[in-house]
């Protein structure tokens, strides 16, 4: 089982480091640190064990570190960056997970650029030695990027001529989008294999600067304390222990204390149910503060993020996630209210961050998502966002018969008009009702307003409200017609709808993972046994099929 839990204490690959406003992240993987036995992270190539320390430490410096303004980015290896994600790995991995993978180290990354532009961390990343890969894919993320210039080091993305592949976790995109790269200069670089150094690099604009050995690290300071003044990030406020979560995992449950996920195998579903606050949340950022990991937003947040990544890794037969919640709404509307009307505190401002962040792995993620919304439920705010997010979804119109639970609501709050918005930088409701603004406005009139099953279906917000003679059997037949579905179509369906509107640079790299990638990562050119997947390292040369299709 992989687990994405970890903490400083217990990192194998990265060293943190703290002086003043600046902490600087030294990469120093372990070669016999592989999360599984088979192959060595020589030249500090990385695992996804690697990625989840890195994402670790980013959450960590972003809670826990309210002073740092700026973090740097390098190798405490001599003369090597990073040569990205290790192949012998990729070679033997299943394909679900290289694609898991590759989408865990996106959002990781991903994660880095929103530091840099929503919460005033800025990240440079200082290449002192060879960046091939995914390990300029990392230096890709970060605000600002400076060469060694030793005449030896460069910059590359040698996927393509090498292993037949993609660099799939965002490198094609950033270097078009983000880094503004000619596109005839960016397939140059791409088919290289021994990349870009010196003044080209800069010319071309594939990294910021160059600097000699000599000045690296003292010009990386400066630039770094040179970024930390603009930062609006506070120095006298103490930082939000991250501490272990409480979880419980057996054969088919998975409980923590504010979710709880039961595995039915037969129709390949994932039931989560997420329980509201037992109490009055928080309402002054003093005792939100105080209340630190225990604040019920944070501790939700966290909690199904961790769930996320425990299903896509570890349960990637389990097709279906059926939302449920239960429990008080006026607690949920009031924790939205502190959010909200706190969102200019510092840490308030990191969770709803977080919880975007963690919205949008739900968004990206290859599952069927059918939210059910029964007496009893508390579908408020930010958890209506379940329902927004959903590809179906389904509320009980009335009451069960027998029952003298009061019938389904659901009610918008503050959090659903902008705070939580999706890799398409809209929100769910911009998404929902693209370019209608007189229906966003209709339903922005109901905040605060508990909406039966004919009030939500009259404004757009659910799918279906069968009554208590139908819902058995129309949530039966839902969820047995999507595990027949045969799980690659729906992968493709799924993430070519859930995104309307614009493009950005994180939707074109999702939809990137989620078909092309997906796609190559299953040909004969690069895993077959001829493949330049299988092959690289053995002195071999691969065969190519040279259809194009």
């Amino acid at each position: 089982m992989i687990n994405f839990s970890t903490s400083p204490d217990q990192y194998q690959h990265w060293k943190l480091s703290f002086e003043g406003a600046v902490a600087t992240l030294r990469m120093d993987v372990a070669e016999d640190g592989g999360m599984v036995p088979g192959y060595e992270l020589k030249l500090n190539s990385y695992d996804l064990g690697v990625d989840i320390e890195l994402y670790d430490a980013t959450q960590r410096l972003r809670f826990e570190h309210p002073e740092i303004k700026s973090v740097i980015i390098t190798s405490a290896k001599d003369r090597v960056f990073c040569a990205g994600a290790n192949i012998a790995m990729l070679g033997t991995s299943t394909h679900a997970h290289k694609v898991n993978f590759c989408k865990f180290t996106n959002e990781t990354r991903n994660g880095i650029e929103d530091a840099t532009s929503n919460s005033d961390q800025r990240y440079l990343c200082v290449v002192n030695g060879t960046a091939a890969g995914g390990g300029y894919e990392l230096a890709l993320a970060a605000d600002h990027i400076m060469l060694i210039d030793d005449g030896a080091s460069t910059v590359s993305l040698p996927e393509v001529p090498l292993l037949a592949v993609l660099p799939g976790t965002g490198g094609l995109t950033r270097v078009v989008d983000k880094r503004k790269v000619r596109r005839d200069h960016a397939d140059y670089f791409c088919t290289l294999n021994e990349g870009i150094k010196g003044k080209r690099a800069v010319d071309w604009n594939l990294v910021d600067e160059l600097v000699p050995r000599s000045k690296l690290m003292d010009k990386a300071k400066e630039r770094a304390i040179e970024f930390s003044e603009a930062s609006s990030r506070p120095d006298d406020q103490e930082g939000i222990v991250l501490t272990s979560l409480s979880r419980e995992i057996s054969k088919d449950r998975v409980n923590y204390n504010f979710i709880s996920c039961s595995i039915n195998r037969e129709v390949l579903t994932a039931e989560i149910t997420i329980h509201a606050p037992t109490k009055m949340p928080e309402q002054e950022t003093t005792a939100i503060h105080a209340a630190g990991v225990n604040f019920w937003p944070l501790a939700f947040a966290r909690e199904f993020d961790d769930l996320i990544l425990h299903l896509r890794s570890n349960e990637n037969e389990i097709s279906t996630w059926v939302f449920k919640t239960k429990g008080s709404a006026d607690f949920v509307a009031a924790a939205d209210d502190a959010l909200s009307n706190n969102a200019d505190n510092w840490f308030v401002k990191e969770i709803i961050l977080y919880i975007k962040r963690t919205f949008k792995r739900l968004d990206v993620s290859s599952r069927s998502i059918i939210t059910l919304v029964e007496p009893g439920s508390c579908f408020t705010g930010t958890l209506m966002e379940l329902v927004l997010a959903a590809d179906r979804s389904y509320m009980l119109d009335g009451i069960f018969e027998g029952s003298n639970i009061t019938a389904a609501s659901l009610r918008s709050t503050a959090m659903n008009f902008g705070h939580l918005p999706m890799c398409n930088d809209l929100s769910r409701l911009e998404t929902r009702f693209l370019n209608d603004e007189t229906k966003i406005a209709a339903i922005k009139t109901k905040i605060g307003t508990d909406l039966d099953a004919k009030a939500a279906e009259e404004l757009g917000l659910v799918t279906f409200i069968p009554d208590d003679i139908d819902w058995g059997d129309e949530v039966r037949i839902a969820i047995e017609e999507r595990a027949s579905y045969s799980g690659d179509a729906l992968t493709g369906m799924e993430a070519s709808l859930r995104f309307a509107g614009p493009e950005t640079l994180e939707t074109k790299i999702f939809g990137r993972l989620s078909a092309w990638q997906n796609w190559i990562f299953q040909r004969p050119n690069a895993v077959g046994e001829e493949g330049a997947l299988k092959l690289f390292g053995t002195g071999k040369q691969a065969k190519f099929d040279r259809k194009r299709v």
